[in-house]
């Protein structure tokens, strides 16, 4: 018997994404996937490339989770917090949701609406010093994609005093799937094709999370549906502190940070990410320079969405609480082409 797992929302493109890693994972056996109006369907009929895992999808209950050793809370944002409440006290639990990673109530209500469920160890184990707090919680909230992307960036430039906490501007594009699995008239295929759109301007829910994460004093966030199924591209900008900083200085904080981290890579000079290379995958790959006119310091991150944005994140984190290898039952590659 391996380590008892329960996936909770396993019918969308996140949940979906965690079934295919448990089921490839070698000490994590799946027990229990859940789901709202696809309960009662195999999970093939819902996930066609995951033939062969041979499960039926029920009702989301706590009953349901009974048994397990840790469960995977992959619900809409709002709905992780009654379901977690309910989970037996002895199960580990990691939520892809945002219910449990703010831990300003405030900023809850003005991003999301709602009562606020409380703040869990947040889930970004590159984070500095918060592996070991992942490694010693039972309650753990994984990160946001944007935020993901975004936070590998500009942490270490805020926490080494390269750049200023002030005016972080940050330009990030997104394949379809970080909206979802709903039907949506705007996410149809004749309607992304071809087509490049911002959303949430000025005003998207990840932004409390990144600067508290990175301690970012202000933060200009534009998002932008890209014509692709996943991946994210974030062009973070900020002022540095000095203006003799370099674009090899700035790539050596980031290679300090970074050097000993198994999913983040830091690309040899002169390459871009490109969000085809992490595809499939739990790697970041990351790049910096700086801007010959404005002085600003550029870092460009590439991230799966569904992988070190979600699913494969929130494994990253089950591996740590449980003393597992970090990267078991993930992949370092992408898949090309």
């Amino acid at each position: 018997m391996g380590i008892r797992i329960g996936v909770a929302g396993a019918s969308g493109y996140a949940g979906g994404e965690l079934l295919r890693l448990i089921a490839g994972h070698p000490e994590f056996e799946l027990v229990a996937a859940t789901a709202h109006s696809q309960a009662g369907k195999p999970v093939a009929a819902v996930h066609p490339h995951l033939t062969g895992l041979d499960l039926i999808l029920t009702e989301t209950t706590a009953e349901v989770f009974a048994d397990t050793d840790l469960v995977f809370l992959a619900l809409p944002h709002g709905e992780s917090g009654a379901v977690a409440a309910g989970l037996p006290a002895t199960a580990k639990v990691v939520d892809l949701g945002a219910d449990h990673r703010l831990h300003d109530a405030a900023a809850w209500t003005r991003y999301y609406g709602g009562e606020h469920a409380g703040a869990w160890t947040y889930g970004l184990p590159e984070l500095p010093g918060q592996r070991e707090l992942i490694a010693g919680s039972a309650r753990v909230a994984a990160t946001g994609c944007y935020a993901v992307a975004t936070t590998l960036a500009l942490a270490p430039l805020l926490h080494s005093g390269l750049a200023e906490a002030e005016d972080v501007v940050v330009v990030a594009a997104s394949g379809t799937s970080g909206a979802g699995k709903s039907a949506k008239l705007h996410l149809l295929g004749s309607e992304v094709m071809g087509d490049l759109s911002p959303y949430k301007v000025g005003s998207h829910q990840h932004v409390p999370e990144i600067k508290q994460a990175t301690g970012a004093a202000s933060l200009s966030f534009t998002p932008v549906l890209a014509p692709m199924p996943r991946g994210i591209l974030a062009t973070v900008t900020a002022k540095p502190t000095n203006c003799d900083i370099t674009a090899s200085v700035v790539r050596a904080v980031l290679a300090d940070a970074y050097g000993d981290e198994p999913l983040v890579h830091l690309l040899p000079e002169g390459a871009w990410p490109h969000t085809a290379a992490v595809l499939g995958s739990a790697s970041a790959h990351l790049q910096a320079t700086v801007d010959v006119d404005s002085g600003r310091i550029i870092v460009v991150s590439a991230i799966d969405n569904l992988g070190k944005g979600a699913a494969a994140q929130a494994v990253q984190c089950a591996n740590i609480m449980f003393d597992l290898p970090e990267t078991s039952g993930l992949s370092v590659f992408g898949v090309a082409p």
